[in-house]
């Protein structure tokens, strides 16, 4: 599998990276701990080697799950995040630092996820939602600073709220983070207005999340498509959104000539095709899905042409509020 640079941090990271939220197994239903660590080896066997996971995927079940793998493979690089202390989700503009994100709290729960791993460093430390407004406030920079020195944490980056990518430019441009974590895919190109070339300047590595729109642009959900009882995805696809993106999917097979079984792959390239970025998370819970997309980490992006095609296919909305 192709390897990229991980921004100024020195790791190198394949493109294809495994997104462990689905393998927490409380909002993604139907995972199975067998599959799932079934599915993490089979992403190791292929050459990935970059694995993203959270303390509230379950509850730090996912980070179990992946530290059991990750110790079976040494070398493999295990990123994780902290959920902020108030649990706001996303953070709002009016919350300060403290509130979220106090340092002793950094560390309590950075000292929680490296028990829960069993590793004796994380790689990628970040904060699970982010307010740029958060530069200089409160002692989360410390506490950070702490943790590298401590050799606990290797690099240091933020997960940025969904749709908000340009929340991060000032925390970029501030030299304050390795990395950001940034949903982009064929629908939301909004990084590309100011996020990755800001990035790119100063040296920030981009992992890329919800290339695939939570499915949508797999191809695989149709109008008929349903979710089992608890799934999450029942209020993502509520109301008609199932049916709003089938003309969308038309239009872009049309655009470029392809089958809808070739969207997935399509969508993956698109973002692969940007050269800030460093590696995109997929779910993968099965190994038949880890079979799939491991392929595409062959250094082989779009044209130029098929980029600009699909980049008139931008659709700005926000699915993660609840449809009416």
């Amino acid at each position: 599998m192709h390897l990229r640079p991980l921004g100024r941090t020195g790791l190198k990271v394949t493109e294809i990276g495994y997104g462990a939220w689905g393998i927490g197994a409380d909002m993604w239903v139907g995972a199975q701990d067998g599959e799932s660590l079934n599915a993490l080896r089979r992403y190791i066997e292929l050459g990935g080697n970059f694995i993203d996971t959270a303390m509230g995927y379950g509850n730090g079940h996912s980070e179990r799950l992946v530290g059991q793998v990750a110790r079976e493979h040494p070398g493999t690089l295990v990123a994780t995040k902290i959920s902020p202390k108030n649990m706001e989700w996303p953070a709002a503009p009016d919350t300060g630092a403290a509130a979220a994100f106090p340092g002793e709290y950094v560390t309590r729960m950075t000292d929680a996820s490296l028990e829960r791993l069993g590793l004796p460093t994380i790689d990628v430390q970040q904060l699970h939602v982010w307010n740029d407004s958060w530069l200089g406030q409160g002692d989360w920079q410390a506490a950070v600073a702490d943790l590298k020195r401590q050799g606990k944490i290797r690099a240091f980056g933020i997960s940025i709220n969904d749709h908000q990518p340009d929340n991060a430019v000032k925390a970029v441009e501030a030299g304050a983070v390795d990395t950001v974590q940034v949903i982009y895919n064929v629908f939301d190109q909004s990084p590309q207005d100011r996020l990755l070339d800001a990035c790119q300047a100063h040296g920030v590595g981009v992992i890329v999340r919800v290339a695939l729109d939570e499915g949508s642009l797999t191809g695989r959900i149709t109008p008929e498509t349903t979710f089992p009882e608890g799934d999450w995805r029942h209020r993502y696809f509520g109301g008609d959104r199932k049916a709003q993106l089938q003309p969308r999917l038309r239009a872009m097979e049309q655009d470029l000539g392809i089958a809808t079984d070739a969207l997935a792959e399509t969508s993956l390239r698109f973002v692969l095709s940007h050269p800030a970025v460093s590696t995109v998370i997929v779910g993968m819970r099965s190994v038949t899905n880890v079979e799939r997309n491991a392929a595409l980490a062959d250094g082989r992006g779009l044209s130029p042409a098929q980029v600009q095609k699909l980049r008139a296919h931008r659709w700005d909305r926000n699915w993660y509020l609840g449809a009416e």
